[in-house]
């Protein structure tokens, strides 16, 4: 299983109050630091509420974090979350 779909299934089972969209940026930091664009390291997590409920951002992102921490350990280099309104 890839990345991607790793981190889908992890955040589905808890975020069950957001539609979740990841996006693979890698290819965007080809040639960084001799870095070829690939493997799934840089990742864009969109999160949208499915309700009007009041989220908590910084609770949101450390939510998110720690449920993925082991990707981190596995070669994840960037996480952005985007909590679209």
């Amino acid at each position: 299983m890839n990345r991607k779909k790793r981190i889908d299934k992890i955040l589905k089972k808890k975020l069950i109050n957001f539609s979740i969209y990841i996006e693979d940026n890698s290819y965007l930091h080809k040639g960084h630091n001799n870095f070829d664009g690939k493997g799934e390291t840089h990742i864009l997590l969109k999160l949208k509420p499915n309700s009007n409920i009041k989220y908590n951002r910084l609770e949101i992102h450390k939510l998110v974090n720690s449920l993925i921490k082991e990707e981190f350990l596995k070669g994840l280099h960037s996480l952005e979350i985007r909590i679209i309104n």
